[in-house]
């Protein structure tokens, strides 16, 4: 044969082998498949057997818990032969491979031709490392549940909300997430009695507080949306003192940890301003102190010894705050939240207003992680709230008080004046005290707190002076003035030594000021959102009130007239016909940082859209 003969034959001889080969490989692999089927069709014959069996011993198949499903295991998918590769190393790959394959198909084909009883289930040393965590995971959690053994995961009783607590929520104008009966007598509540006698001056629970208190004392996280003066800071409080009493830490000896002045603070509460925070203080040491415990006032705008001593002298159960002065001594090491387990974020949407959600996240991220309870209290739901509860909540109980948008407190009766000129309002604001009994010559029996609210600081001295020279005695309280002074001159106020307060909006949110007859606004606010809430300082805990504004249209006021007359209109109030030469349009409500152009509809979180050049 000629040598080009022969080398034409040994080429073709080569091709014709490796051609056989790669049907061979075919051929196993037709063949595995084929036993890992025969393999799956016996242990579901096998798990067949086992239940007919179970039945036929007289277990009833209906109330018998169901048999364990068969843990599902990956199979390792055969991978195609790749072509032959013309290196070295490819070829030794492939022949291994090939090999691996063969015994595989072997040891297939032997537990399909005799299935046992246990071969159902591969075992621990055979199950892949990833799918053992996923079984074991998945063996530990309970049924029908995400395995959370978490206070704030405790289910809500569904389906036993009478017709009467029904009747109560529609009168109320009260929506709920989950079926959960309000509490509508004081008696019944499941409370320590110092706590019980705390609040046996109350006739019966506001309707945020009838629906808060049950779910919070049930561990769950709450989200709570009403309007202002509606009972919110014993809607928490009380569910606070409680966890703290079931807890066994009344009648402690209050102690620092590490003798550092970090106390153990297990109840943190966060308000927006200095104001609010003493207050929502003062309310919470009246409950805790004839349990022994103490709370700590935590806000900037004064020096940080005294603070610190409270701290360390207190033992700090309690700590109220705001977030700014809460996260400095948190990052100096002063004030130790790891064990924080009930936490409070009050009036959340103003915090968000202000810019404090990055100190809000940071501070939140101190706390503990397992097994902390947070309730969110805010006068309106918007998108920026929902993400900060969908990312620090479990599941939450969300009350909703009327809207989830801000409204006006219908019992508050609005009156707006239409001036001509802002000139007009020093001898409209005289006439108006007059009218209200207020007196120039000392105390007078018939007259009534009133709240005087202007937009700026000098703008409040002003007004004051003004009062003064005609013989009111007024307190002020703006910015410029010192913590001190602020305090003291509302402590006047509240006292009912001073009948007479002219304030910027610094008091016009969350401040619980008793008895205050009428709010006038001497000057309208910068926001529909600052008004509502100035005329919610009258009219708190059920009781009746009245606001007095003075409109001129001037600057801001004319972009917010359509406003206005919604706000007037939703409360059942009058439109003065005065207001008919202003637009009656709605202004899109525009972000503190972002301006008109923010959508809050937009996740926060979203990632952005890669964009690339050529």
């Amino acid at each position: 044969m000629p040598a080009d003969a022969e080398g034409e034959a040994v080429g073709g001889e080569t091709d014709i082998q490796g051609g056989a080969a790669g049907e061979r490989g075919e051929e196993r692999r037709r063949a595995k498949r084929e036993a890992k089927r025969l393999a799956k069709e016996a242990r579901k014959a096998a798990h067949a057997a086992a239940a007919a069996s179970d039945s036929s011993d007289g277990t009833d198949p209906t109330n018998a818990p169901p048999a364990a499903a068969p843990i599902a295991v990956e199979e390792p998918i055969a991978e195609p032969v790749p072509e032959r590769e013309h290196s070295e190393k490819a070829d030794k790959k492939k022949k291994k491979k090939r090999s691996k394959d063969a015994a595989e198909l072997e040891v297939d084909a032997n537990a399909s031709a005799v299935p046992a009883a246990g071969a159902d289930a591969p075992s621990e040393e055979e199950r892949p490392k990833k799918k053992r965590k996923q079984v074991l995971s998945s063996s530990a959690a309970p049924a029908g549940g995400s395995g959370s053994t978490t206070l704030a995961s405790t289910p809500v009783p569904a389906g036993d909300t009478s017709a009467s607590d029904l009747a109560y929520l529609a009168q109320n104008h009260i929506t709920l997430s989950h079926p959960l009966p309000p509490l509508l007598s004081l008696p019944l509540l499941p409370v320590a009695p110092p706590l019980l006698k705390a609040l046996a001056q109350f006739d019966k629970p506001t309707p945020i507080q009838a629906c808060a208190w049950p779910a919070l004392l049930a561990g769950r996280d709450v989200v709570g949306i009403a309007e202002t003066g509606s009972g919110k800071t014993l809607a928490f409080g009380v569910p606070a003192l409680q966890r703290l009493v079931a807890g066994g830490e009344a009648g402690k000896k209050p102690r620092a940890a590490g003798g550092k002045g970090k106390g153990k603070v297990q109840v943190l509460v966060v308000a927006p301003t200095r104001e609010l925070a003493l207050q929502t203080h003062d309310t919470l040491l009246a409950l805790a102190a004839p349990f022994g415990l103490s709370s700590v006032c935590l806000y900037g705008g004064v020096p940080k010894a005294a603070q610190l001593a409270a701290l360390a002298h207190a033992g700090a159960r309690i700590v109220v705050g705001t977030p700014g002065r809460v996260l400095d001594l948190a990052r100096e090491g002063a004030l130790d939240l790891g064990e924080v387990a009930y936490l409070v974020l009050d009036e959340a949407d103003r915090m968000l207003d202000r810019g404090f959600e990055p100190d809000i996240r940071a501070i939140v991220g101190m706390t503990r992680q397992e097994g902390r309870q947070t309730a969110m209290f805010s006068a309106t739901w918007p998108e920026s709230v929902r993400r900060l509860a969908a990312t620090f909540q479990r599941d939450p109980f969300r009350i909703t008080v009327g809207t989830e948008d801000l409204s006006a407190n219908k019992r508050v009766q609005q009156s707006v004046e239409v001036l001509q000129s802002s000139y007009d309002k020093d001898a409209r604001l005289r006439a108006l005290l007059q009218g209200l009994h207020h007196s120039t010559k000392g105390s007078n029996a018939a007259e009534e707190r009133t709240l005087v609210f202007v937009l700026y600081k000098k703008e409040a001295t002003r007004v004051e002076q003004a009062l003064a020279r005609s013989g009111y005695r007024t307190g002020a309280i703006h910015g410029d003035m010192g913590q001190q002074a602020r305090i003291a001159a509302l402590d006047e106020f509240k006292s009912g030594r001073t009948k007479l307060l002219v304030a910027t909006d610094v008091a016009a949110r969350g401040l619980d000021i008793p008895n205050v007859g009428t709010v006038i606004n001497y000057s309208f606010p910068l926001t529909i959102e600052d008004y509502i809430h100035r005329i919610g300082r009258t009219g708190r805990g059920g009781l009746s009130g009245k606001s007095v504004t003075f409109f001129t249209g001037e600057a801001h006021e004319r972009a917010l007239a359509g406003e206005l007359m919604r706000v007037l209109r939703d409360a059942g109030g009058t439109v003065p016909p005065e207001m008919a030469r202003f637009p009656n349009t709605i202004k899109k409500k525009e972000h503190a940082v972002y301006g008109a152009f923010y959508r809050d509809d937009i996740p926060m979180d979203a990632k952005p859209k890669k964009i690339t050049f050529d």
